[in-house]
């Protein structure tokens, strides 16, 4: 945690120019060079807009081309073109304290929530600030807190907590039970949901509004077991008309599609990128081979006949040997000479809610409701409704293939739903063999983290 404040300013100086694109106005010329100031409602709107664009200003982040795709070797999705001993450790699941990226999204995930608190604490303290402005942008902030420990307890388990920019505190902190930080989680959310607008504050779908933290929300409920709260949340999401299912798959993943909750504009388009995904996924030419490879065994051979988002999520491409390599292509575009960006990075979609509603409802025995969820996912993808003749066990499995087949290389929604489930060892221990371990569910604590605050203690399997 040390560091972290001059992490922030390196950040915030990197992407200070693209904050512009988040809001209608201009970026203030009075902002200081930190590019966390308070002193009007424009300086404190780009202090909070600085945050997203630090998220997705550069590839390999936490953000954009890690998350999903480290996660997805570590699972049963993806691999790397050759060995290449940085990611090897994911996909062979032998991680270490030291692992380069490890390392790196501890880092980066701790650096945006000090980010968020700051303008917490910033907004808070300031009397410049409109009471409307005020109130979405503490939704915004306590939103990103929340989202940012969500994805580091179920990386690394037991984690500092941190609320506050007292780095003389935080540097000694240590870890809090995954129960203790679920709850202010849901706190969190709780309070971000009050502040939020319920309309986007600009054109682009790229601020969080209420829907976004309460699409969260029913992911944390979901999580944590609490399913009738999972299924209330998830059917505000639902029911709101900004949003639905499009047939068009090859449109889901385009700038503001109606399934999009929540997505990261780029910031970084130099060369003709849209987003770091399609850049990273996408060979570079027609006969070009691609780097990231879906597993043909344990995902590619799982989608069913008809399945059309095998035909669209999954791009191919044929060896000097024959061998059809597929690589994931929800992201259709690595480069383009158009001036206006067709894609943005995706981070929640109206998918998702179908999928832990229906979760929610089979776990409380709402066995029809559930499966009607199921079907409205699988009629969209050309497949048939499922039977009605399915029990409770069957209808969970139904689950996570739905989940497995819709949610590929999307921010380790994989690897979270096999642990969450205690699924894991089951699918992963046949497939990993003698690498596999029950403690490879989580992340070691890296070891810069440990070096310099000694309260910390390191997972099981890792010591």
């Amino acid at each position: 945690m040390k560091r972290i404040h001059i992490s922030i300013l390196i950040l915030a100086l990197a992407a200070a120019s693209a904050c512009n694109k988040y809001v209608d106005t201009p970026e203030p010329k009075n902002e200081l060079p930190s590019g966390l100031a308070f002193s009007d409602d424009k300086t404190a709107t780009a202090s909070m807009v600085g945050l997203y664009s630090n998220m997705n200003a550069f590839n390999y982040y936490y953000a954009n081309v890690l998350m999903s795709y480290l996660s997805g070797m570590q699972a049963d999705e993806m691999a790397y073109l050759s060995a290449f001993a940085s990611y090897d450790v994911f996909r062979l699941n032998n991680l270490l304290p030291n692992s380069q990226y490890v390392q790196s999204m501890w880092r980066d995930q701790y650096t945006f929530i000090y980010h968020a608190n700051a303008v917490i604490e910033g907004v808070t303290a300031s009397p410049n600030i409109s009471a409307g402005v005020r109130d979405q942008l503490l939704g915004e902030a306590y939103f990103m807190r929340a989202f940012l420990h969500f994805y580091l307890v179920n990386m690394y388990g037991n984690i500092p907590l941190i609320l506050t920019t007292n780095t003389t505190e935080n540097n000694v902190k240590p870890q809090t039970p995954a129960t203790e930080v679920y709850k202010q989680i849901i706190s969190d959310l709780t309070e971000a949901k009050k502040r939020l607008a319920d309309n986007y504050q600009s054109a682009n779908r790229v601020r969080p509004n209420k829907a976004v933290a309460t699409a969260l929300l029913a992911r944390v409920y979901l999580y944590t077991k609490q399913w009738s709260a999972a299924e209330a949340e998830a059917t505000l999401v639902l029911q709101d008309g900004k949003y639905a299912l499009l047939k068009d798959l090859n449109t889901v993943f385009l700038a503001n599609s109606r399934e999009a909750l929540w997505q990261l504009m780029p910031v970084n388009v130099s060369g003709g990128r849209n987003t770091w995904e399609g850049f990273t996924t996408v060979p570079a030419s027609a006969t070009g081979l691609p780097l990231f490879r879906l597993d043909t065994t344990n995902l590619i051979k799982k989608f069913e006949a008809g399945d059309k988002r095998l035909a669209n999520w999954a791009g191919t491409r044929t060896t000097t040997t024959g061998a059809t390599i597929y690589f994931p292509y929800k992201y259709k575009v690595r480069t383009s000479t158009a001036t206006t960006l067709s894609e943005f990075s995706m981070v929640l979609r109206i998918a998702e809610q179908y999928l832990i509603r229906a979760e929610a409802r089979i776990q409380q025995d709402k066995l029809s409701d559930g499966r009607s969820d199921l079907d409205s996912i699988r009629v969209r993808a050309g497949l048939g409704v499922l039977p009605a003749s399915l029990d409770k066990a069957a209808l969970l499995l139904a689950t996570e293939q739905e989940r497995k087949v819709e949610l590929f290389a999307e921010w380790g929604h994989r690897w979270f739903d096999l642990k969450r489930t205690g699924r894991s060892t089951a699918v992963l221990g046949p497939i990993k063999g003698t690498n596999w371990q029950a403690t490879d569910t989580l992340y070691p604590i890296p070891s810069d983290a440990i070096r310099t605050n000694l309260n910390l203690d390191q997972n099981d399997g890792y010591k």
